[in-house]
């Protein structure tokens, strides 16, 4: 008999809203479409990049931009925050766009189960690493 995956809620939340506090640590004081952060971490270059931002909720472009590797696409994801519920999650990665909470297994596109919580768990995950390792927040020239 197949097993059903059903996604944790209480879990989902406690991990968007670990994200939401972990990356306003990172994105600019001022929240401006366009505004950008380069951070350095252990010689890779990582930018957050303000997409959208308004009264309720802020859309940032997290991407690494050094250094270049001719063959495969640099990491890029879209995260929107959530100010009222204090929440984060991903919007969007590698050209895959609205995640469903879960996915029937197999699927054509070969999403995991529990995708949805894979990429915020990723996220959950790189942040603490960038904030661990110590990100140099000084500005970097543009790439």
């Amino acid at each position: 008999m197949k097993q059903q995956y059903t996604p944790n809620f209480p879990e989902m939340m406690r991990l968007n809203e670990t994200n939401y506090a972990q990356l306003r640590r990172l994105i600019p004081r001022e929240e401006v479409e366009g505004a950008a952060l380069t951070y350095q971490v252990n010689g890779i270059h990582y930018q957050v990049v303000i997409e959208e931002s308004t009264r309720y909720t802020t859309r940032v472009m997290i991407k690494q931009v050094a250094p270049v590797v001719s063959y495969w696409q640099l990491p890029s994801m879209s995260v929107r925050l959530y100010h009222d519920a204090m929440v984060a999650e991903v919007c969007s990665t590698q050209q895959i766009y609205r995640f469903k909470a879960r996915y029937d297994y197999p699927n054509r596109k070969l999403h995991q189960r529990d995708e949805k919580h894979q990429i915020n768990q990723f996220l959950s995950e790189w942040l603490r690493y960038c904030l661990v390792q110590g990100v140099m927040a000084t500005a970097l020239p543009e790439m």
